[in-house]
């Protein structure tokens, strides 16, 4: 059997899927990892832990799926983006633990590049803003920490990768010694605010103002291409190429087959992403939303508008872990749906800040419009809206940055199997949104670009014919009614941005 391994290292846990030639899941492993809080608005992980996770999980897979070492033809790597890591190229071991994409404690190095009047450049060569949501803020974050650590980088002795790099390292030795490779692709180089997008390269300008040395990042190769081959790793057979690497929005995007410029896809997570692919078009954004490389059908570089959001599913784990309102996130769904509308209940899930369109850093969330008659469904309904809401405004911006009027959302992540979630996302956007039969897009996508790599798949055409639509969801709304509910949501933005409270 010909079967190619996807790992999908995320922000609360890593999972590990086994697809066959067919495009079916044959193999599965998911476990969790920790999350730490240090200071408030921080978030941290072991990396060392989550390559135990990773490594576990894959080898879980890979054994329950019933594909022999020969059968195993490549391995595809997605990871959560931005996240950083800092390690010893001799020891391999960190120097820090990550810093998580969502942490805001590179807050104060954001001020003062804004202060110094170098946001412009910034973002007109990277199609990034200035935020601690970025890499290159927490690589220069970390080296802060300890003296010795800006001299030892200067010296050529840390590597700096987001979580693809650091799973590659550890998958092809570990240490220099052993071979570890250090290499990433464009759609992580991208999200470092260190990457010339229109010249695809590191731009040795932007590294001198965050004061990085080049010699930290890691080689750029296309998103389908060999990085290296596995090495020694227990539960999995060494000489495996890996083969695909995406950042996980541009690897689901290219999992649903979005490859023409215009198509657009929404990934409900931890956060929420929506991309649009622009093709070799890459405008900076006026209205709030990234530009940053996507992969064309061939998984050469392409370009695609982005817009981020913080919270979304992390709203939904919110309701369940601190108010503990819920015990499954699925029984949002139902709960909602025991109250007519939201009777002018509004969650604004500021936890880290707002990101796109607004990119209020520090905006706090609140649960706004209570009463005396509110309860539990009234709140868990609120939680759901507002995913949908934070994504109207990235769309609405989406259309005014690209020209293009958007008449399909394709959705894929955990949240989107909340019908209730779909069809007022239908709703609010007076699209259709298109949910395929499977949602790991994510961990497809490198997968496909793995596959078509190593010639698993002979050409997108073959890869077209996987992706199957499990359902559609039409908008019902009237526009009196979704006008009224969508002014109500950007009223309660404004409640909270930090600009009010000036």
């Amino acid at each position: 059997m010909t079967a190619v391994l996807a790992i999908d290292q995320g922000t609360t846990g890593s999972t590990a899927l086994v697809f066959s030639r067919e495009g079916d899941i044959i193999g599965r492993a998911y476990r969790e990892f920790r999350q730490f809080y240090p200071a408030p608005g921080w978030v941290e992980h072991d990396p060392e832990e989550i390559w135990r996770v990773s490594q576990a999980v894959m080898a879980e897979a890979l054994a329950s799926s019933g594909v022999d070492s020969n059968g195993l033809s490549a391995i595809g790597i997605t990871n959560q983006r931005e996240t950083t890591v800092i390690w010893d190229r001799e020891s391999g071991e960190p120097v820090h633990r990550a810093v998580v994409w969502q942490s805001r404690q590179s807050a104060g190095i954001c001020e003062r590049l804004k202060a110094d009047g170098v946001e412009p450049l910034i973002r007109e060569k990277t199609g990034l803003m200035i935020d601690p949501y970025f890499a290159g803020t927490k690589i220069r974050w970390i080296l802060d920490q300890d003296p010795q650590l800006q001299r030892r980088a200067e010296a050529g002795d840390l590597e700096f990768g987001t979580i693809d790099s650091w799973l590659l390292w550890k998958l092809t030795g570990g240490t220099a010694k052993a071979g570890a490779l250090h290499r990433t692709d464009p759609t992580n180089a991208s999200r470092t605010l260190l990457y010339d997008i229109h010249e695809q390269t590191w731009n040795e300008e932007l590294c001198s103002i965050l004061d990085v040395p080049l010699s930290m990042l890691p080689e750029v190769q296309p998103s389908a291409s060999i990085f290296g081959e596995t090495d020694h790793i227990d539960g999995l057979p060494s000489g495996v190429p890996i083969a695909g690497i995406a950042g996980d929005q541009q690897a689901a995007l290219y999992g649903q087959g979005c490859w023409e410029p215009g198509q657009a896809k929404n990934t409900y997570g931890t956060g929420c992403f929506m991309l649009m692919n622009m093709g070799l078009q890459h405008p900076i954004s006026r209205h709030g939303l990234l530009t940053t490389i996507c992969c064309d059908a061939q998984g050469a570089p392409a370009y695609a508008l982005e817009g981020s959001i913080f919270i979304a599913g992390a709203a939904v784990q919110w309701l369940r872990d601190e108010l503990q309102i819920i015990k499954d996130p699925a029984e949002t769904d139902a709960l909602a749906r025991q109250v007519e509308d939201n009777e002018g209940v509004y969650l604004v899930p500021a936890f880290a800040g707002l990101g796109a369109p607004f990119w209020d850093m520090e905006a706090r969330g609140a649960l706004l419009g209570l009463t005396r008659g509110s309860g539990r469904a009234h709140i868990a309904r609120a939680v759901l809206e507002s995913i949908a809401y934070q994504s109207r405004g990235v769309a609405e911006a989406m259309e005014q940055d690209s020209g293009i009027e958007l008449n399909e959302l394709r959705v894929d992540g955990g949240a989107s199997n909340n019908d209730f979630l779909m069809q007022f996302q239908a709703d609010i956007l007076n699209v259709t949104v298109d949910r395929p039969k499977m949602v790991e897009t994510t961990a497809a996508g490198s997968a496909q670009l793995a596959g078509l790599t190593v010639g698993v798949w002979s050409s997108p055409s073959e890869l077209d014919r996987i992706r199957r639509t499990e359902c559609r969801f039409e908008a019902q709304m009237d526009e009196a009614q979704r006008e009224a509910l969508y002014a109500g949501w950007l009223e309660a933005v404004t409640r909270v941005s930090s600009g009010s409270k000036k």
